[in-house]
């Protein structure tokens, strides 16, 4: 990658615990290396603990996020993740990051949170298989791939897929 994307503001929000290590940290250390500036979101935490014991300084609270300071959201998955499935505050900052034409992405069981939010509406989506019938209820198409790229919206099926996940959304950032 030529371009350092100095410029650039991703936001990553992560489960207060048992977010999933490797989708959180290889994506971020991706983007890092590209220049991406990342703040650390969550709820009601200062630091947040992984499935695997590894933590994370929180940034942000969720309740203090303004969609004008970033150009993409990531929601990170693990068994955490799914703290954020019916929580309006976090469903509506996926809808305004769509809405306002910034990129939008989600791995392992998160997409689930994008399928709620109602943005996956005719897109093609993938995720952990056990959120596959959630996002065909919710007018996605279930793709299975690790890694699927529908315009504005990355998602990925799991760990496996944390690189090239990571990838995905720096190449999208980039153009």
């Amino acid at each position: 990658m030529t371009e350092v994307l100095t410029e650039k503001k991703v936001l990553m929000i992560v489960a207060p615990e048992n977010f999933r290590d490797e989708e959180f940290f290889q994506p971020k250390e991706i983007l890092q290396q590209g220049g991406v500036q990342i703040t650390v979101a969550s709820k009601g935490v200062s630091e947040a603990k992984g499935m695997f014991g590894r933590t994370t300084q929180v940034d942000k609270d969720i309740t203090q996020v303004s969609v004008d300071n970033y150009e993409a959201i990531i929601f990170v998955g693990g068994t955490g993740s799914s703290i954020y499935f019916e929580d309006s505050l976090a469903l509506n900052l996926a809808k305004k990051f769509y809405d306002s034409g910034k990129l939008v992405g989600a791995i392992c069981i998160a997409p689930s949170i994008l399928a709620n939010a109602g943005i996956l509406q005719g897109k093609r989506a993938t995720a952990f298989s056990s959120e596959a019938e959630n996002l065909r209820a919710k007018g996605a198409q279930y793709t299975g791939e690790n890694v699927t790229v529908d315009g504005k919206i990355i998602t990925a099926s799991g760990p496996q897929a944390a690189k090239q996940f990571g990838e995905e959304i720096l190449k999208k950032l980039s153009s």
